[in-house]
């Protein structure tokens, strides 16, 4: 479930209209919406005091790090924070940028050229004397601040005769001399910065003026679409068309067909071109220039006599479209757009990258072309040499290729290292659980110049696949993290079996690169290393390792440890519950360690974004926390998964497991051992489901479990049906299972039943 967070200026969102709007599509959607105020963030604990909307009203709660967060407060009252929102954006993808003011976007638009033609000619008003030398050329003006919103203090100045002028604000006309009208201009300027420009005016056959107002905004996919388009009027004897002074507005279509007749259709196709082309070259321009993608933009334009566009203003915050539901439609993009920002950002983060990487390049070439131009004119004696592509590790080193394998922690170890590196270069990094060898060819495919690192996951059910991985791309660095019993049951229940095919990794590999092991694991002892030529490095918690963890806390929604790094002691937090992760966060730090990270990056890449549905707390009303674990499930991962419930728990601790495959003969004995383990750990409520899982909760009974405490399901239905019976406030809940047993459900269940 992405977690969406409503940055804003305002303490109470009772005073912030959108806001009800955003809670109510969020939980439409499925996602978790809060609203919250700089102040209210804690970095220590990644924790925000912010506010959740139930039961018609507005709660406060603590809440973890959003997966996204929505800036809608204002950059001048959010100013005062700027530390505090900078630190966040390090962190955490943002919906929402600034685009400057609107004298900043005209500028860059007229730098960029391409829609220079539309721009209305603009000067700052310095002084009285370059306001009388532009309106002395145009004759009719407006007069407005740089920063004006919602139609204030705009000014409509005409020249009357020789030294007299007329100027209109609202529906008033009033009559100035040369010096009264000075003192006017002065006036305004002492309150802020205002710009001029010549009064292009839309006028309808009736008489009144009018203008259009674009809004596009980008949808659940990250595309440019156009939520609407629809003309402002401006009431009887008034010339400013804004809502917020009395226009009034009406739909597109009625309106293009009353005003242009047979010329509707292409004015309507026109407008919509060039909303979209607009929104996609000021995206372009935010990239270049910033790093920053944008999300939405209101666009004001006017159509002159000859209906050719001007472009009166552009809004990076737009206020919501007044009628016609449209604001629905406005916060239904917003929040479809946060969510796929939450899935795709580090995507998205390596595509700017490469756009600027393609940008400076084009660049230097340019600059080179025109140096060599020069130096045949005999301007020049020297030359300009091409950039060099060497990555930041020794030469020797290459690129680092690195593939993660292993029983548990795959997909957590690629997402801490790819985490990390990214800080400093251009990562390809495999998506998600894509870990077969055909996702592999894909990979190999999407892997281009402009990487800097690859971080890859291969995945193991038979003897022979990773060999295949390894054929498709050899890697240089590799880590396997554990030898467990998941796929155990294709092995004829041996062990041995599973490390052999777990070796493939070793021998596939550079024989001259860098391996990463897990010295705590009694079972990667069985790994087929004696060949290998390369370097090994360990990491472990336990034992004496290369790279040792200790002084292991649970600490809010993750973990805390230290480790000498660089001769020195560095704490690192990790935003993921569980002993079990803090080895996939060495794993990550070894790597980054030897290939020339500095502890402060590799502290700040820790603070990842972790992998959906991997330990995911959920709170749930009646202060009910709800533990998703529910991708992969393995005696191993249960037990961990078991440790992480009882550590975090406040009173009950309920678990529910699903059935784990690929167990063959050892399925009856692991079962078995499991019954006991959480018999040990006193857990309060054992539920299980699916095929022959029953034997846990027996041998669990058989130890000295409460039978009471103790129901078995193969059908969802009349599981969710006792847990709405059963769940008590202040329970912790954890669900685990793997992704083909479909424990997601019951996760779903529960948080909709309980939610906040």
């Amino acid at each position: 479930m992405t977690i969406i967070g409503m940055l804003h200026h305002r303490l109470d969102p009772q005073t912030v209209i959108k806001s009800y709007a955003f809670a109510a599509v969020a939980k439409a959607e499925g996602a978790q919406f809060f609203y919250f105020t700089p102040k209210s963030v804690n970095f220590d604990n990644r924790s925000i005091r912010g506010k959740v909307y139930e039961n018609g009203d507005w709660h406060e709660r603590m809440m973890p790090f959003p997966d996204v967060i929505y800036n809608a407060g204002s950059p001048e009252k959010l100013s005062i924070s700027k530390d505090i929102i900078e630190k966040l954006k390090k962190e955490i993808p943002f919906t929402t940028y600034s685009i400057g003011n609107k004298w900043n976007v005209m500028k860059r638009l007229k730098e960029a050229k391409e829609f220079d033609k539309y721009l209305i000619p603009s000067e700052i008003v310095e002084n009285v004397d370059l306001f009388h030398k532009f309106i002395s050329f145009y004759k009719k003006v407006v007069f407005k601040p740089i920063d004006g919103r919602k139609g204030k203090r705009i000014y409509f100045i005409s020249k009357v005769g020789r030294a007299n002028f007329e100027v209109k604000k609202d529906t008033e006309i009033t009559k100035y001399s040369k010096p009264q009208l000075d003192d006017l201009i002065r006036g305004q300027l002492s309150t802020g910065t205002f710009i001029v420009q010549p009064y292009i005016q839309s006028i309808t056959k009736s008489g009144q003026i009018y203008d259009f107002r674009l809004h596009v905004q980008k949808n659940g996919e990250g595309k440019w679409v156009i939520t609407t388009i629809y003309p402002r009027i401006a009431p009887n004897g008034s010339i400013i068309p804004n809502i917020n002074n009395g226009g009034f507005t009406n739909y597109l279509d009625p309106f293009l067909e009353q005003e242009f007749k047979e010329e509707a259709y292409d004015i309507r196709r026109m407008l919509e071109h060039f909303s979209l082309s607009l929104a996609q070259h000021l995206d372009e321009i935010q990239i270049a220039q910033f790093g920053e993608v944008i999300d939405e933009i209101g666009i004001d334009i006017g159509l002159d006599e000859h209906q050719k566009i001007w472009m009166y203003e552009v809004n990076w915050r737009p206020g919501c479209p007044p009628a016609f539901y449209l604001e629905l439609d406005v916060v239904i993009y917003t929040i479809k757009y946060a969510m796929y920002l939450a899935s795709n950002h580090k995507q998205i983060k390596r595509e700017i990258k490469q756009r600027q990487k393609n940008k400076d390049i084009s660049e230097v070439k340019s600059e080179t072309t025109q140096q060599t131009t020069n130096k045949d004119k005999g301007e020049v004696k020297s030359e300009i040499t091409q950039p060099s592509t060497n990555k930041a590790v020794d030469k020797e080193k290459g690129l680092p290729i690195i593939a993660i394998t292993g029983s548990a922690g795959k997909t957590t170890s690629k997402a801490f290292l790819a985490s990390i590196l990214s800080q400093k270069w251009n990562v390809f990094e495999s998506k998600d659980y894509w870990n077969t060898t055909e996702h592999t060819k894909k990979h190999k495919e999407e892997i281009n110049a402009s990487h800097e690192a690859v971080v890859l996951e291969y995945g193991m059910a038979y003897p022979g696949i990773i060999t295949n991985h390894c054929s498709i791309i050899q890697p240089n660095i590799s880590i396997i993290t554990n030898i467990g019993l998941a796929h155990v049951g294709n092995f004829d229940g041996d062990i041995k079996g599973v490390a052999k095919a777990k070796s493939e990794l070793i021998h596939g590999m550079d024989q001259n690169g860098l391996l990463i092991l897990n010295k705590d694991d009694d079972n990667s002892k069985y790994l087929e290393t004696k060949q290998f030529k390369g370097k090994i490095l360990t990491v472990g918690i336990h034992g004496t390792a290369d790279y040792n963890a200790y002084d292991i806390r649970y600490k809010d929604i993750g973990m805390t440890f230290k480790i000498k790094l660089q001769g020195q002691e560095v704490a690192m937090y990790i935003p993921i519950l569980g002993e079990h992760h803090v080895y996939n966060a060495l794993n990550a730090v070894a790597i980054a360690d030897y290939l020339g990270f500095s502890p402060a990056d590799i502290q700040a890449g820790l603070n990842f974004k972790k992998p959906p549905r991997r330990l995911t707390i959920y709170n749930c009303r009646d202060d009910i926390t709800l533990i998703d674990d529910t991708v992969h499930s393995h005696p191993q991962g249960v037990r961990a998964a078991i440790n992480v419930l009882t550590n975090i728990a406040k009173k009950r601790k309920v678990a529910i497991i699903g059935q784990m495959r690929e167990l063959g003969d050892l399925r009856e004995e692991e079962y078995r051992k499991l019954g006991e383990f959480i018999y040990e750990q006193d857990i309060d409520l054992f539920i299980t489901y699916g095929f022959r899982t029953e034997e846990m909760g027996e041998a669990a009974k058989a130890k000295g479990m409460d039978p009471s405490k103790i129901h078995h399901f193969i059908n969802k239905e009349n599981l969710h049906a006792l847990l709405e019976k059963v769940i008590k406030p202040h329970d912790t809940i954890l669900v685990k299972g793997a992704s083909k047993t479909n424990m997601f459900e019951t996760v779903k269940f529960l948080d909709q039943t309980f939610k906040e």
